[in-house]
This record gives structure tokens, C-alpha cells and sequence, in this order.
């Protein structure tokens, strides 16, 4: 894999290495948010590693676009629009991902990423109920639209994204830590209810993951400062997650459910 430069704005450190995991090759793996950041990382990951892989989002020019880099870097990716807070739409996802590639043994469920600070009494209904919709129901239609094919093989690997906002007081909207929150209670409930049939629940809580977004919120100088903040010294970047997302699908945490992962530089210590 090619080494780039840290962004600007960030402090140097080595590149994360997601690890090679023989497993995945010839599995099926299905990535919402699937068109930038963390998603499009953890899915050319995969590909990298053998998997062939579905990516979903809303943004259709740009899962195209990540999909065609995969494909072209000789991994095997499709991908299919799908507003996941919509249940025909994951639904209708899952019967195109089974009819092309077949059914998924991996589920990384990472669409959301509403995290704009909005102070509580400025907070409405609609966008309450919108960031619900966007970062815990869309999780839940998800993992509800492709469970059927995994519970009848009695296998798989699902992977939920939380955030650092659900573990510790952060500058995020109450709505986002509150869904986020709730992806982590979700992820514990299906842990216990799926363990019996071969199924492994996991999540992920990256803390300050550098992408579009925060690019467009804030400067190189902002953003090194925040990076100083951190035990390690840096801001996250999308592979740091990616490589524990390969990690939670791989066989190499065959005995690891329920557990969420704290992907944060060091700056949650539960």
C-alpha cells in the first residue's frame, strides 16, 4: 500500500497498517457510508485484503468514484445508492448487494456523521429527530435489512460506528451523542442475543477522525492544535479506523463481541 504525507494540519506519525488477514478473501462485505472517509478506507482495506465489497451512501458520483479506484487497484467493488434511514431503501440494497455478489458475511455499518455542536436549548424536534434518524435508526434498518442471510448461515461478522461523543462529554449536539450512544447499547444487545448463532457484534468510537467535513470547519491551524490535545499527539486519519474495522471483521477476534473499540489517540481511558 502507498505511504502518502500527513494532511496539512496534522502532526507526522506513521501511517496505519491495517495488516494483511488471509481470511477475508472470497467474503462479502457490505460498507454504508461507503463514498469518503472512514467507509471508502475501510472498504478499499478490504478489497485489499480479498473481500469483494458493496459500498452504500447517498452520494452517488463519489461512491462511484471509490469504487472505480478499487476496481482498478484490482479488488472488486460495486456500489448502490440508499438513503439508510429509509427501511425500502436498505432493504432494497440488500436484495441488489445479494443478486451481484452474493450474501454478505461482513456488515460495517458506518453511514451518519451528523456532528454539528448545536447547544440544547438552540436544539429543535426536526433536527433531533433528523440525527436520530441519521446516526441510530439508519444503523438499525441496516443491520435489520442483511441479518436474515447471516442468521441463516449462522455466520458473520457486523461492525457498528459509535463515536467518542457517546463515551465522554464532547462539543457535539446532544441528539449526536445520544444516537451515538445508543449504537453502542444496540451493538451490546445483538452481541448477546446473536452470539448463540455464530454472529459477532462490535463497534468502533473513533474520536477526532480527519475528513471532509473537518476540513471545511476548520484551519491546518486548527486542526494541529486539536491534534496536540491527544495523548498521541495527532489527530485520527481514516485508516486508523479502517484498521480496526479489518481487525473486528477478520477471524483474528473470533472471540471478541459486544466490545466497543475506542479508536481516540489515546484520549478516552475507560
Amino acid at each position: 500500500m502507498t505511504q502518502l504525507a500527513p494532511p496539512a494540519g496534522t502532526a507526522a506519525a506513521p501511517a496505519a497498517r491495517p495488516g494483511s488477514y488471509r481470511d477475508l478473501a472470497g467474503r462479502i462485505a457490505v460498507v454504508t457510508g461507503g463514498s469518503r472517509g472512514i467507509g471508502a478506507a475501510t472498504a478499499a482495506r478490504l478489497a485489499e485484503n480479498g473481500a469483494a465489497v458493496a459500498l452504500i451512501g447517498r452520494d452517488e458520483t463519489a461512491l462511484a468514484a471509490v469504487a472505480a479506484r478499487i476496481n482498478e487497484a484490482g479488488g472488486r467493488a460495486i456500489w448502490t445508492g440508499a438513503d439508510c434511514s429509509r427501511p425500502a431503501d436498505t432493504e432494497r440494497m440488500a436484495a441488489a448487494v445479494a443478486a451481484e455478489l452474493g450474501e454478505p458475511d461482513i456488515l460495517a455499518a458506518f453511514a451518519g456523521g451528523n456532528g454539528m455542536p448545536v447547544p440544547t436549548e438552540r436544539e429543535t424536534p426536526g433536527h433531533w429527530r433528523e440525527v436520530i434518524e441519521t446516526d441510530l435508526d439508519s444503523v438499525f434498518y441496516t443491520i435489520r435489512a442483511v441479518l436474515p442471510a447471516m442468521t441463516g448461515r449462522r455466520h458473520g461478522a457486523i461492525i457498528t460506528m459509535a463515536s467518542a461523543a457517546a463515551r465522554q462529554a464532547a462539543k457535539s449536539s446532544a441528539a449526536y451523542a445520544a444516537a451515538k450512544a445508543g449504537v453502542i447499547a444496540l451493538t451490546r444487545h445483538l452481541a448477546a442475543e446473536l452470539a448463540p448463532r455464530g454472529i459477532r457484534v462490535n463497534c468502533l468510537a473513533p474520536s477526532a477522525t480527519e475528513n471532509d467535513k473537518m476540513r471545511a470547519w476548520m484551519s491546518a491551524d486548527q486542526r494541529a492544535a486539536l491534534g496536540a490535545s491527544f495523548p498521541l499527539g495527532r489527530i485520527g486519519q481514516p485508516d486508523d479506523v479502517a484498521a480496526a474495522a479489518l481487525f473486528l471483521a477478520s477471524d483474528a477476534s473470533a472471540w471478541i463481541t459486544g466490545a466497543t473499540l475506542d479508536v481516540a489517540g489515546g484520549k478516552i481511558m475507560l
